[in-house]
């Protein structure tokens, strides 16, 4: 920490854990090309992280970057897991919203938001029982998906085994639908965001619900991506397509993947 005592130059102590977790022995098998059973592994390891070092963390990241296009410099298919002894900028930011729109509603927003989107479709890419998967309203990243449980969970450690079952088929699905979209092992970044752990599981955390995001950088095809620059770093994102557009596009593909058509 920087005892310079001036407002603008503040720091504080921060501790923290990070690993790194292989989603299989094989080298080259990412998520879309696993089997149920082995996604359903990654799932509950991803659950057994989070109760573990939210024991003492009040932040457990668990997040995939997917591709050298994304920075990704291990081929090999992995996770990290960050535990950190604060509330990252992402995390306060959905902590205060969803507490604040739970104060003037009295339900959870992304529940309510996932029941709208339920009815609503357009925005809509794959479903089932438990899990849906939508292009956000909000999206500014050309196939941005969020990733809703269609009950009010708060972290991934409450999951049931349908729950988690369910979570395994429908993430195979958008994957595949991922890849298939320029036929290529499609890059992005994703994360899961719950309700903060640590000192945070004695509070009422009720304003939170549990979902996922993915971020791809592709636009147009397997080479050209979304940039964010000029007025979208200095002023605002702009969309190169609705998340109408995106969702229909991502809606229509097929669900076997483009390298297992054959056989």
């Amino acid at each position: 920490p920087d005892d310079s005592g001036h407002p603008l130059f503040r720091a504080a102590a921060a501790r923290g854990v990070c690993k790194v977790m292989c989603f299989h022995p094989h080298s080259d098998l990412t998520l879309p090309l696993m089997s149920l059973l082995e996604i359903r592994a990654v799932i509950d390891t991803w659950a057994e992280l989070e109760a573990e070092l939210g024991a003492s963390y009040p932040w457990v990241q668990i997040f995939e970057n997917k591709g050298a296009m994304m920075g990704c410099s291990n081929p090999h298919p992995h996770c990290q897991v960050w535990a950190s002894s604060f509330l990252p900028n992402e995390a306060r930011l959905e902590e205060r919203t969803q507490r604040q729109h739970h104060s003037q509603h009295g339900v959870p927003m992304l529940l309510e938001y996932a029941e709208q989107e339920a009815q609503r479709k357009e925005r809509l890419v794959v479903e089932n029982e438990d899990w849906m998967v939508v292009v956000p309203y909000w999206a500014t990243w050309p196939f941005q998906t969020l990733l809703l449980p269609r009950r009010h969970v708060l972290r991934l450690r409450d999951l049931c085994d349908s729950e988690r079952d369910n979570l395994a088929s429908i993430m195979r699905r958008l994957l595949i639908k991922y890849d298939n979209l320029f036929q290529v092992s499609f890059p992005y970044s994703m994360g899961w965001h719950g309700a903060p752990t640590g000192s945070y599981l004695r509070e009422d955390c009720g304003h939170w619900q549990l979902h996922a995001h993915y971020y791809p950088p592709l636009l147009r095809s397997a080479t050209v991506r979304k940039f964010m620059v000029g007025y979208e770093m200095l002023a605002q994102a702009q969309r190169d397509l609705t998340p109408e557009q995106a969702a229909e596009r991502l809606r229509a593909l097929p669900e076997v993947h483009y390298k297992l058509r054959h056989q």
